[in-house]
Formats: C-alpha cells, sequence, structure tokens
C-alpha cells in the first residue's frame, strides 16, 4: 500500500492540498476548495490505506471507484510523455553479432547476410492498455505493447525488461534535438493502427485466456446441471405418459393431457433456463488506451540484407545495450510473437507463418502485406 499511499499524496500536492504523513498508511489532507468539491471531502480529511482504518478515516483501496476518482482529477495529464535514456556507463557492442542474428531471425524461403553494425539512437513507443473482460465476474489486465519507430519491429519483450530499469532510474532527460533527429520520426496515427490492431488483438486474448477458460467451465457445470435436473423431470413424465398409453378410458385420458402438458413445460423452463445462463455468461471486452511513453535510447543497429529469388532489401534491427537484448525482426503482417519471418515474391515483406498462409478458398497462399483486403485471385481471405 505505499506505492498507492505515495501516489496519492503526490496527487494531492501537485492538486494544492497540504499533505502529512502521520504513519506508514495514514495520510491527513487539507484540501482546497476545488479539491474538496472533486472529491466529496471536508476540508480536513485522514485518508487509511491499511487493513484497519482509524475512527473517521477514509479508506482508500485499489478496489472500489478511488482509481477512477483520481483518474479524473489527472484527466489527461500523464497520458504522453518523452523521455531519453542514457547508459550509465559505455557498453561495447556484441563480439558475435551473427550468432545473436541466428537466434532471433529465421527465414524460411530466403537468405540473410549481414552488412554492417554502428551505434546509433533509436525512437520506441511504449503504450498501455487495460482490458477489461466483463461476463458472470469481472476481470481488468493492463498490458503493455512496445515498437521500434526506426526499424518498425514489436518490442513488448524487449520494453518489459527495460521498464525495471527505468523504474530505478530518477533522473528524467528529455530528449534533445540531435537526439530526435539521428532517432528518426514517429508513424502516422494510420501506420501506427494497422500495426497496433493484430499485435493488441493476441496480447488481449491471450491475457484474458485464464479467465475465459475460468468461465467456460462454470458455464458447462451450470448447464449440465439444468440438463440433468430438467432431463429428470422429462424423463419422469415420459415414463408416466407411456404407462398411461397403455390404458384406455376418460381419466386416462385426461392424465394423459396433462403429463403432455407437463413435458411442455418442462422443455419450456429448460430452454429459458438455457436463455438465462447465456444471457448471465455474455462476454464483453472493452481495451481502453491508457499511457503513452516515447522512449530515445542507445542502440547498437544491425544491417541485414534479405534475399528471395532475384529480389533483395535492406532491413535494421536493433541491440539494446540495456537490456543486453536484441529485438526480433519486423512483421508488416500479423502479430509476429515468434521469429520465423516469410518473404513474399512481390515486395519483400516479412510476413508471420499466417500472413503467407494459403486462401480459404482457392487454396492459394498470398501476402496479406501486399493484399490486405484479401486473396488477389478471388477475394477471398
Amino acid at each position: 500500500m505505499s506505492e498507492l499511499r505515495d501516489f496519492v499524496a503526490d496527487l494531492l500536492e501537485r492538486r494544492g492540498a497540504a499533505v502529512e504523513a502521520l504513519a506508514s498508511d495514514r495520510l491527513e489532507v487539507l484540501a482546497p476548495t476545488p479539491l474538496q468539491r472533486q472529491l466529496g471531502w471536508p476540508e480536513l480529511t485522514h485518508l487509511g490505506f491499511g487493513t484497519q482504518q482509524a475512527p473517521g478515516a477514509v479508506a482508500i483501496a485499489l478496489e472500489g471507484d478511488w482509481l477512477d476518482r483520481f483518474g479524473a482529477i489527472l484527466a489527461d495529464e500523464g497520458r504522453w510523455s518523452e523521455r531519453e535514456v542514457r547508459l550509465p556507463a559505455p557498453v561495447p557492442p556484441p563480439s558475435a553479432p551473427e550468432k545473436l542474428l541466428d537466434r532471433v531471425l529465421d527465414l524460411p524461403n530466403a537468405i540473410w547476410r549481414l552488412q554492417g553494425l554502428s551505434a546509433t539512437w533509436t525512437r520506441c513507443l511504449m503504450l498501455a492498455f487495460r482490458v477489461t473482460a466483463l461476463s458472470d465476474e469481472k476481470r481488468e489486465k493492463l498490458i503493455w505493447l512496445g515498437f521500434n519507430l526506426a526499424t518498425g519491429a514489436a518490442i513488448s519483450d524487449v520494453l518489459a525488461q527495460l521498464r525495471p530499469a527505468l523504474a530505478q532510474t530518477a533522473d528524467w532527460h528529455m530528449p534533445d534535438a540531435v537526439t530526435k533527429r539521428v532517432a528518426g520520426p514517429g508513424w502516422s496515427s494510420g501506420t501506427l493502427a494497422a500495426r497496433l490492431r493484430p499485435l493488441l488483438e493476441c496480447e488481449a486474448h491471450d491475457s484474458m485466456e485464464p479467465f475465459l477458460r475460468t468461465m467456460r467451465r462454470r458455464l458447462e457445470r451450470d448447464r449440465d446441471r439444468v440438463h440433468a435436473y430438467h432431463n429428470d423431470l422429462r424423463e419422469g413424465s415420459l415414463k408416466r405418459l407411456a404407462a398411461l398409453n397403455r390404458t384406455d378410458g376418460d381419466r386416462a385420458e385426461a392424465d394423459r393431457r396433462r403429463e403432455t402438458l407437463r413435458v411442455e413445460a418442462i422443455e419450456r423452463e429448460y430452454r429459458a433456463k438455457l436463455d438465462d445462463l447465456r444471457r448471465n455468461y455474455a462476454l464483453r471486452v472493452t481495451v481502453e488506451w491508457v499511457q503513452a511513453l516515447e522512449i530515445y535510447v542507445p542502440v547498437q543497429r544491425f544491417e541485414v540484407l534479405i534475399r528471395r529469388r532475384k529480389g533483395q532489401r535492406m532491413i535494421r534491427l536493433d541491440w539494446h545495450p540495456l537490456v543486453r537484448t536484441l529485438e526480433r525482426p519486423l512483421c508488416e503482417a500479423g502479430p509476429g510473437l515468434d521469429r520465423v519471418r516469410l518473404v513474399c515474391d512481390d515486395n519483400l515483406h516479412l510476413t508471420d507463418t499466417a500472413g503467407h498462409a494459403p486462401c480459404n478458398s482457392c487454396g492459394k497462399p498470398f501476402c496479406r502485406a501486399c493484399f490486405p483486403q484479401g486473396c488477389p485471385r478471388c477475394c477471398h481471405t
């Protein structure tokens, strides 16, 4: 709770409040009038962050609506920022660059040749999204995605290693004009949306998969229980109806009508219960952008020549000295979460395996980067 307490104290002080720490889990806040109206507090308020609260203290926790209320105070502040990351000490370039490339670059239908290695700056974009899944229960997950805007590579795994190092570095350096010029320009909104969508969909699905599995198990359990209960009732009525079919008379006819109506009522109730289960377990997933951080970091840049039949193109991959990791190559169709890349014949696009899969209709493989709307032969996906 100390991190939450420090966040609240810093936020309130930035909004003009006088804050004093009374204990490791308590704050005393003297709030100005605008802050009082926003939070519904009196002028002098005691805040508690522990499991046991002092009398009269306002309990602050991650549960409830406190994060939303503090977020309303922040509005759009802090949702976008930029930072230059400097090495604490010089880091030599990797001694065996070809071996590093072998570990991250797998081209089944093309060959590559290392052309050069040089020190430079690059521009990375780190994006945070909140994924919320709402069904019979609610789950929230914060996922981080990242791109190297100079090489085009998705580097969420590299930035995941870089984030702890950034958190431990207190100095926040704004990038200067020279660093920005060397790192290169950013992406247009259209390019970012096209590159982000498949990766975000894949990561959101993976992050919620444990919750979905649990929800499916509960749904199957409830559906089996409802089926067993109504099936027993229906089987009992059908047995009585079969026995009544062997007898004659007005009373037997009335009993047969009653049992027939009972079977129909059981079936209607069963269908209604299934509809209730479908509504109860209906799933709604929302993805909300939370924050963006542009990071300017020093890298060792690999210049790699890709050859496919009679064509060739140059791609760039960056080795990040802060985490001593070489990023995976760019993927121009698909999320590209592994190191395998297929190279198309027409424009030498690099795609993952699904990005060059056969058409579902005609069976001919085609490049999804060249033809994002569908197969050029039959216009199917």
